[in-house]
Parts: structure tokens; C-alpha cells; sequence
């Protein structure tokens, strides 16, 4: 190795350690690099397009080869600066009691504060100007869930955490409740390691799907995940996964709550995830109660506003309709619900509409 090289190659290991120090200045809980070989993920993408896994996210197989070619997506990169965010609310309510009351609404812990993408992204671009302003001629992109991105498999690689078997990054400091985010980069940094697997034997994550959407380790199907129905589906909710979604409107944590790695989570030091407007603790009828003004005012600056006032109402009438067939529900309980589903109806869409009636013949079993 020349010496030219030699010094080179010390400079960007320099560098490297200065951009994960930097990251951590920035809010970052933990900064790695990855290079940009997903040949052996590319396979398993196509595998799971191919079984149609990925429902109506049509972007999915549009963008295939972007998503497993990082250079097809942005020219010169080289390698993957990959960071992680805590999210996870310290004062929200516990999740599992709210599962539990059929008349609260369960909101996924990660949408109760503001949207992530407006906060990594914009902590992102300034670690990526700091690089910049060393090494003026490398080129570079930003990356929060916003594009076509392997993540997962990206994080892994810069050895963030390995992926457990809900398909989410697992990390032993850190459990799962974290968001990731990219700097696509044009500099040979070194790079990190993927660390080992730790999910063994266990298969609780498997087991606790309230709609069976693992179908196998490693494997899910978008179309039966309460995720993917109540916010990525824009059509009527299939009348199959309707009770198995409980008070769920946005969103499904199951998966992470029954880890075992998750005793190792750590609540969010960012502000910005703070619960807003109590979304952690609030009932179905209240929020059924939000005029469509009332939704775009109060998730303004919230990912859930992306799903819509229409999805919103959709969501919550099936959740109504599920409160409505509870056992425990009091009579007078079950008929200030069905008067809420009743009144509605005249202004509602025929999305909408279709699940208000859906729910109002779950009660039937206790008329």
C-alpha cells in the first residue's frame, strides 16, 4: 500500500469514528456503516414480491431494483451511514391496559408524538452537512422511510441489531422500538459488522399475531397485518381481519410488546416523541367525535394524519363495531356507541359507511 493509500484509508476510518460521534451530538442512539452488497436480500425481496406478500404496496415491486441497488438509486454511493432513534413515549399508558379496555383506541406507540420523518430527516441532512463540510466533493442523500431503502437489512449490516422474526430490527441495548434512517454515501468509509441473532427458539412474536400475518420466521404478509389494513390499505378492511383487530386504529404492536428483548427498550429522549394530544389514553367515541377539521388540526405534524379523515373513521368504526360485541360492554355503554355509528351515517362516505353498518350488527348477539 502506498503511503497516499495508507494515508487515505486512515482518513476515512477518522472520519468514521467523527460521523458516529457527531451522529450521537445530534440525538442519534446509535450511528453505523454498511457497504452496499444486498445481493443475498435482493433474493429474499424477490421471493416475498413473488408470493404477492406485499398487498397493494405496488411501490414495493415498481421500485425493486432501486431498492436493492443503492448506486441505481444514487449515483457514486458507496456505503450506508445507518442510525437509530428511540421513540418509545415514557409517559404514554401501558399498552396492554388499553388493549384491554374495549372502549379505549390503541394507537401504535410510534405515532403518538410528531412525525418521524420530519425529525430524523431533518437531524439527518445536518450530519450530512457536517460530512460534507469535510470531504466538500462527496456526493449524498437522506433517507427516512421515504424512499426505496432495504432499512432493515442496511441496519443490520452496519450492525445496528440483527432482524428478529416479526421481521423488525432487533438490538440487545434497545429492543425494537426505534426508527432508522439513512445517509446514502459516496465515501469508502469502513465498515461495521453485522452483529449475531439472539431470537433463538422463541416464537412469541409468531404467536401473539392477532391475524396470523408471520407465516413464518422472518416472513410477513403484508395483507394480514393490522399495520398494513388500517394504514397503508386505502380499500374496506376485509371482513375476516375486522374482529381480530380489536380497538387497534392505527397501527399493531403485539409483536414488539411480547419480546423479550423489549425489557431492554429505552424511552425516547427526543421531545418531539412526547404523546400529543392524549392519543396514549383516550376512547374510540372521543375520538369518533373529531369532525374532519378537528382531525386535520390536531394530527397536523403527526404521521397519522397521512392515512386521512376517511381511513381515520374507517378504522374506528371497526373498532366500534368490535367494542359493541364485547362481553364485558355495559348495555348503556353498547347504546351511546350505537347511537354515535347511527347519527353518523347520513355524512359518511361509502367507505365508511360499509364498516358503520358492519359494526352495528356485532351487537346483536346482546340485543
Amino acid at each position: 500500500m502506498s503511503s497516499h493509500a495508507h494515508d487515505q484509508t486512515a482518513d476515512h476510518a477518522s472520519l468514521a469514528q467523527r460521523i458516529k460521534t457527531w451522529g450521537r451530538e445530534l440525538g442519534f442512539d446509535e450511528v453505523g456503516i454498511a457497504d452496499t452488497e444486498l445481493t443475498q436480500e435482493a433474493a429474499l425481496l424477490h421471493q416475498w414480491l413473488e408470493k404477492g406478500f406485499h398487498g397493494a404496496m405496488d411501490y414495493m415491486a415498481r421500485h425493486e431494483t432501486l431498492r436493492t441497488t443503492p448506486a441505481a438509486l444514487v449515483a457514486q454511493t458507496l456505503r450506508v451511514v445507518s442510525v437509530r432513534m428511540n421513540y418509545r413515549p415514557a409517559t404514554a399508558k401501558e399498552s396492554w391496559s388499553v388493549l384491554e379496555d374495549a372502549e379505549a383506541a390503541f394507537i401504535s406507540r410510534y405515532a403518538l408524538g410528531r412525525d418521524y420523518h420530519k425529525v430524523l430527516r431533518q437531524k439527518l441532512q445536518l450530519l450530512a452537512e457536517r460530512i460534507i463540510a469535510e470531504v466538500p466533493d462527496a456526493a449524498f442523500r437522506v433517507f427516512t422511510d421515504s424512499a426505496p431503502v432495504m432499512e432493515v437489512a442496511l441496519a443490520r449490516k452496519a450492525g445496528l441489531g440483527w432482524r428478529g422474526k416479526h421481521t423488525l430490527l432487533l438490538s440487545r441495548d434497545a429492543g425494537s422500538y426505534f426508527f432508522l434512517g439513512e445517509i446514502y454515501l459516496s465515501l469508502p468509509l469502513p465498515t461495521d459488522a453485522p452483529p449475531s441473532e439472539h431470537c433463538g427458539s422463541c416464537t412469541k412474536c409468531i404467536d401473539i399475531c392477532p391475524t396470523q400475518a408471520i407465516t413464518a420466521p422472518y416472513s410477513l404478509d403484508a395483507r394480514r397485518c393490522i399495520s398494513y389494513l388500517t394504514i397503508e390499505n386505502k380499500d374496506p378492511i376485509p371482513v375476516e381481519f375486522r374482529r381480530a383487530m380489536g380497538n387497534r386504529i392505527y397501527g399493531c404492536d403485539d409483536c414488539q410488546l411480547v419480546c423479550p428483548w423489549n425489557k431492554f427498550a429505552q424511552d425516547a429522549a427526543n421531545p418531539d416523541f412526547k404523546v400529543r394530544h392524549g392519543l396514549d389514553d383516550t376512547t374510540l367515541l372521543a375520538l369518533w367525535s373529531w369532525s374532519e377539521a378537528d382531525f386535520d388540526r390536531r394530527m397536523a405534524g403527526s404521521a397519522i394524519r397521512r392515512i386521512g379523515y376517511q381511513r381515520w373513521r374507517r378504522n374506528l368504526a371497526v373498532a366500534l363495531g368490535n367494542a359493541m360485541g364485547a362481553e364485558r360492554l355495559s348495555a348503556s355503554a353498547r347504546e351511546e356507541i350505537r347511537h354515535a355509528l347511527l347519527s353518523a351515517c347520513a355524512n359518511e362516505s361509502e367507505l365508511v359507511k360499509e364498516h358503520i353498518d358492519w359494526a352495528l350488527a356485532q351487537s346483536t348477539d346482546h340485543d
